[in-house]
């Protein structure tokens, strides 16, 4: 079973709107759904509307939280001091996948395995599931 931990922009992405493709995370059989209280608050500062604060509280009750513990990255690994959290606790979640749409940070990791965590896209990750189906 894949232990998805979802970052804020993911979780943000999927609380948009009603029809959001990410949704389809929600949908998935055999993975177990987590991320951290600071993404979740990260996601739900950056969404304006309180119909999209409301679906985020609804997606984030089958989202199980795990926060990370301030400790040194891995070795090679250079993050921003605000994206450094988000690795540290899918590490502490054993999340065999970190799923994240930040390329602009995470994008020299992806599809590479950091610590025994996957980085992937979640178009990667959905593209990965339809294909091993």
């Amino acid at each position: 079973m894949d232990r998805l931990f979802l970052d804020a922009n993911v979780l943000f992405s999927a609380a948009y709107r009603p029809s959001a493709g990410l949704l389809a995370f929600w949908k998935l059989k055999n993975v177990m759904l987590c991320s951290s209280r600071y993404a979740l608050e990260e996601a739900r500062i950056n969404l304006a509307e309180e119909a999209q604060q409301h679906r985020l509280k609804r997606l984030a009750r089958e989202v199980e939280l795990i926060d990370a513990i301030p400790q040194a990255l891995p070795d090679g690994i250079a993050l921003p001091e605000k994206d450094a959290p988000i690795l540290l606790a899918a590490l502490r979640a054993d999340a065999t996948h970190l799923i994240t749409g930040d390329v602009r940070h995470f994008g020299p990791y992806c599809g590479k395995s950091v610590a025994g965590i996957v980085i992937l896209s979640p178009s990667a990750y959905l593209k990965g599931r339809a294909r091993s189906a």
